[in-house]
């Protein structure tokens, strides 16, 4: 029988993937598992980063970590809520030399197992394709 990994499933409340500046970005998340996992922490992110030429920039717009320490035991098999308001920029670009992208990404840390980690992209704000004439 081949070993079955958790993972992390991501869902966004509202239909689509596309928000823009100021509405509230809303969902859950939860471990999809066939064995009970027992995590030290988990830390959710909704944050920007930059893909294409040159160095590539992230940040972080919201953070929230849930720690054994702080909080007792962690419960995996219930989801996660999360709620965040968005910001007014950076807005999502496809350009042909640089990508602004959104997500929101879980990290969870079990306790005998490596960190998993897994993110949903969203788009803020209304992005068009950058054609390829350059306009």
């Amino acid at each position: 029988m081949a070993d079955v990994h958790p993972s992390v499933l991501i869902r966004f409340d509202e239909n689509g993937l596309v928000f823009q500046p100021g509405e509230t970005l809303s969902g859950e998340y939860r471990v999809d598992s066939v064995e009970p996992l027992q995590c030290k922490a988990v830390e959710l992110s909704v944050l920007w980063y930059t893909e294409g030429k040159g160095d590539e920039d992230m940040a972080v717009h919201a953070f929230e970590r849930t720690s054994e320490e702080k909080n007792g035991p962690i419960d995996v098999t219930r989801p996660g809520r999360f709620q965040v308001t968005l910001p007014s920029s950076p807005l999502s670009y496809d350009g042909h030399n640089l990508k602004i992208r959104w997500c929101v990404r879980v990290r969870l840390f079990p306790k005998r197992e490596k960190e998993l980690v897994a993110q949903k992209d969203f788009t803020l704000g209304a992005v068009c394709p950058f054609g390829v004439d350059g306009s």
